[in-house]
């Protein structure tokens, strides 16, 4: 497919096409849609745990520790 881009765009998509690491503008733009898709997913979720940790929905790792160490018949430390 051929796309047509904005100079500053389209020189980064040249720089990524000479590392060798993309054969197209297709692969290029696959891997940059779907790193955007993790960055927005990872933000949301990022996002959410401040909330919760705003909201005081949390647990103090030394009680989280203790019921997994519980759970897998693990040692205390």
């Amino acid at each position: 497919m051929t796309y047509s881009f904005p100079p500053d765009v389209a020189r980064l998509v040249s720089e990524q096409l000479s590392t060798g690491q993309f054969a197209s503008e297709d692969e290029v733009l696959r891997e940059a849609l779907q790193a955007l898709k993790w960055r927005t997913a990872e933000t949301a979720a990022i996002a959410e745990g401040v909330a919760d940790m705003e909201a005081g929905r949390v647990r103090e790792l030394s009680e989280i520790d203790a019921k997994l160490r519980q759970k897998h018949n693990l040692p205390k430390s």
